[in-house]
């Protein structure tokens, strides 16, 4: 039973990308979210998953549903009043007697009104979703999901859209953004909009436009207004809550003086504080994206919530605010559901699909009463025990952050901690602490803290207080311990006990934390209050997707040469005419007419209307737009000089205005003048790179060595599917195959070719030169060889088989010109298939490739309904192997 929003809605978006993300008046949504994969595989080239779902979901919103308010979504979703009820929580049996006797709608009206009532029955957050006069939705997603990057995406492709349809006065698309945080820590992490590769979440053609138009805008302390034009679109402004709001208490009496009388003096100060806010306000079109949801509640949850919420009520106000963004990681406020939660993605599911760190049976409680110094000694040597030779793939080793509530003890302890170092056989300079305390904490030691990302960072300890939770990430940290009972805590705990979860590519190992029982409870009290789950569920989540970092082993690979048949679009050759422009003969129709009637008998008609009077006509000015603007519209269209279209515009109007109706035609006009081109086929050849190295993240392996790398991301079961370098080492002599590491096959048929072909080339190693497994590389960045090819509705899509063998070249040829056998394997069941069948669309664009290269290149489909490829269909491959060079 799916009785949260959240859920219904997540059915109909399954259902919406499974037909293609249709939006007719906008085809370049689909576009945009099919751009997220790379190629036809379900390998995401940038975002991670929760991202995309959450993607998915804003634009289902925004354009299927048409960016509702959240309570008209409720009613759409669940139209029996029974459900609705149940779905906003409204479920004890003293609300549904109120709203079966008085009516639903009076029950909204009590909800909004009632205090009391809202107290009494906890609905504080449902009264904030009634009581909101826009959309408003929030995104839920547990920490490390990437909730900035988010923000960014949806920016962006806001953004891409305005752009790509600015023509159409309907667009309904955002132009200006603002993004709001509560505090300084939280907008530090907001940097990161700046440092987003934002042509992986657009295709190239979009995200040109978007990069020259984009104006990122951080606001800076001691300026009175935002550094934007007012009016302008493309800003996004990223400022502090504080700066922001509406807060005239701020501005001292003295600040005004004697201009004002008394009673307008409360007015002069808010107009002052109201400065960067009336800056903002004046960017139409425009979204506000909080970091935090909670900050955008306040009627009644809380006195410093509530400025903040007048804020954006300000903003709605006073411009077009299209919606409402809020990002956070709970569902819940003081464990009452949010009822704005349009998607909600948890620490189970980022354990499950290996965005954090596995924590299954890892949390271990001590009950040691009081006994601090032997917790902590334990802690040092279970740690070092099991995580001592704990690194990560880029050399890190595994990190052990230690909390105490005070500085006291912190200095009581710590020598606790150096005798269980040198115990251990470990440095006690392994230690760093950072506190608040600047006698304990020094400059040198908050640097080496800012560096404990490096792999060379010295440090294995971390002992903190007051430091190292919101905010803090080092994925190289796997272990937290909380030393002594926190008497006071605002989800300290919680922050502080999941630091841990950080994960990235290629680490198998597990987090851990420690905490006394009493903590324990604490943990699990917060856990659900924060996130609706347990330690229980937290334990019973194991991975069940799994990512994993390949690396290029093979940079300088021979690119793949063929002829292809390539068409261009060319201008003919002919004189250029001078445009000539005729002013179109239909004008806007403005006029108005007007009659006045009135009630009377009359014989001749049954109508009781009689006419008075004249029919008055009333003429209006029409739209107009002036010559140059109209001349920056056209050329920008039509890539023609402005100036030329500039004087041909004003020898037909002068200096008048252009009516609006005209521009069209005028349009149409420069076509018929312009469009002097013509397609060329002709035969070329290509060298395709089998791999683009700069399609990878450059990074540096355990021993310090540059490499290139990218992650995968797999389901716990095909595991088995993927296979090493290292793990054939051993059977590949002539070093065949591998050009990355590990290869990460779709099938085990697939696995099973590459390992047959392995062994007979390593047979006949004078004929081969090498084997590509190529299938599970697809994005464009990282390779030139795929295969384009029309769908039914006449969408291009690439395909790239899964392998490629080549032949040495003839005696004194170039390496990588030699012979190519390239091979698809599939199921016996896809046999049929009108796209990757033996006769599908795939095939029949590969086989014109073989067309045009008889003499270096073949292809073969080689189909199975087990697990293997059957022995006798690799004979013709392994003649292939065995053919002679020359």
């Amino acid at each position: 039973m799916r009785n949260h929003l959240h859920q219904r809605l997540a059915q109909r978006v399954d259902q919406w990308r499974g037909d293609g993300y249709p939006v007719p008046p906008y085809p370049a949504l689909a576009e945009i979210l099919e751009w997220a994969y790379e190629g036809e595989t379900e390998t995401l080239r940038f975002l991670r998953r929760p991202q995309l779902q959450a993607l998915e979901t804003y634009w289902y919103l925004r354009l299927v549903e048409g960016t509702p308010h959240v309570c008209d979504l409720y009613r759409r979703f669940f139209q029996k009043q029974s459900e609705l009820l149940d779905a906003l929580g409204l479920d004890n049996p003293r609300i549904k007697e109120f709203a079966l006797d008085e009516g639903i709608n009076a029950l909204w009206t009590r909800i909004k009104t009632d205090d009391g009532f809202v107290r009494d029955f906890r609905l504080e957050s449902l009264r904030e979703t009634l009581s909101l006069d826009y959309p408003s939705y929030i995104l839920a997603l547990a920490m490390g999901a990437g909730k900035t990057i988010l923000i960014g995406a949806i920016i962006a492709t806001e953004f891409a859209m305005a752009l790509e349809y600015r023509h159409d006065p309907d667009a309904p698309f955002v132009q200006n953004a603002l993004v709001f945080a509560p505090g300084k820590t939280i907008i530090e992490s907001l940097r990161e909009l700046a440092e987003i590769p934002y042509e992986k979440i657009l295709p190239p053609r979009l995200h040109k436009p978007f990069a020259a138009s984009v104006k990122l805008t951080f606001t800076r302390d001691g300026e009175k207004d935002v550094p934007v034009i007012r009016g302008s679109f493309y800003n996004v402004v990223v400022t502090n809550t504080e700066k922001i709001r509406i807060q005239k208490e701020t501005i001292r009496k003295s600040d005004i003086g004697n201009l004002f009388t008394a009673g307008r003096e409360d007015e002069a100060r808010a107009e002052i504080a109201n400065l960067r806010l009336q800056g903002i306000a004046s960017l139409p079109h425009l979204a506000v994206f909080s970091d935090e949801a909670h900050h955008t509640y306040g009627q009644s949850l809380d006195t410093e919530l509530k400025k903040v919420r007048k804020t954006v009520d300000y903003l709605a106000a006073n411009t077009n605010v299209i919606c409402v963004v809020n990002t956070t990681g709970t569902p819940y406020f003081q464990r009452q559901p949010l009822r704005d939660v349009v998607i909600w993605y948890g620490l189970s599911a980022g354990i499950k699909d290996g965005i954090l760190k596995d924590l299954a049976g890892n949390i271990h409680a001590y009950d040691f009463s009081g006994d601090a110094e032997t917790y902590v000694a334990h802690v040092i040597e279970d740690f070092f025990r099991d995580y001592g030779d704990v690194h990560l793939p880029n050399g890190a080793p595994a990190k052990l952050a230690l909390y105490f509530p005070q500085t006291a003890d912190l200095k009581e302890l710590k020598p606790i901690v150096d005798q269980a170092l040198v115990k251990v056989g470990q440095s006690p300079t392994l230690c760093l602490v950072n506190t608040s305390d600047e006698t304990m904490t020094k400059q040198a030691d908050i640097d080496a803290f800012n560096r404990l990302n490096d792999p060379m960072a010295p440090h294995r300890v971390i002992l903190l207080v007051n430091k190292g939770t919101e905010g803090w990430n080092c994925p190289s940290l796997f272990a937290c311990a909380l030393a002594r009972k926190l008497k006071t805590s605002n989800n300290f705990v919680l922050q502080a006990a999941t630091r841990c979860l950080r994960q990235v590519p290629g680490n198998s190992a597990k987090a851990r934390v420690y905490l006394s029982t009493d903590n324990f409870g604490v943990l699990d009290r917060q856990l659900q209050e924060t996130y609706g789950e347990t330690i229980a569920d937290l334990n019973r989540s194991g991975q069940e997707t799994r990512s994993a970092r390949i690396v290029l082993r093979k940079l300088d690979l021979p690119p793949l040469v063929v002829t292809q048949r390539v068409r261009t679009v060319v201008r003919k050759e002919e004189v250029a005419k001078p445009l000539r422009l005729e002013r179109p003969a239909r004008s806007a129709d403005r006029r108005l007419k007007k009659t006045v009637h009135t009630l009377a008998d009359q014989q001749a008609t049954l109508s009781v209307l009689r006419q008075v009077g004249d029919t008055v006509t009333m003429e209006a000015a029409p739209e107009a737009t002036d010559p140059y603007a109209a001349a920056v519209d056209l050329a920008a269209r039509y890539r023609l000089d402005l100036w030329e279209i500039y004087h041909e515009l004003r020898r037909l109007y002068g200096t008048a205005d252009i009516p609006t109706v005209h521009i069209e035609v005028l349009a149409g006009q420069l076509e018929k003048q312009t469009r002097f081109y013509e397609v060329h086929e002709e035969r070329v050849e290509v060298a395709l790179a089998l791999v683009k190295p700069d399609g990878f993240t450059k990074d540096t392996d355990s021993s310090g060595i540059e490499v290139y790398t990218a992650e995968i991301i797999y389901p716990k079961d095909r595991e088995r599917l993927l296979l090493s370098w290292e793990t054939m080492k051993s059977n590949n002599g002539h070093d065949f195959g591998f050009h990355y590491s590990p290869y990460d096959f779709d099938s085990n048929p697939e696995k099973s070719f590459f390992e047959q072909v392995l062994a007979h080339m390593n047979l006949h190693p004078s004929e081969v030169e090498d084997i590509y497994f190529t299938g599970a590389l697809t994005d464009p960045a990282k390779t030139d060889f795929f295969i384009e090819y029309k769908d039914d509705k006449g969408t291009w899509h690439r395909y790239t088989p899964d392998f490629i063998v080549r032949k040495k070249p003839k005696r004194g040829g170039q390496p990588g010109t030699g012979r190519v056998f390239i091979v698809e394997i599939k199921r016996e069941h896809d046999r049929a298939h009108p796209v990757d069948g033996e006769n599908g669309r795939k095939a029949m664009a590969l086989r014109k490739w073989e067309t045009l290269n008889p003499d270096r290149l073949k292809y073969q489909m080689i189909f199975t309904d087990t697990d293997t490829v059957p022995a006798d269909e690799m004979g013709i491959v392994r003649r292939f192997v065995e053919e002679p060079c020359a």
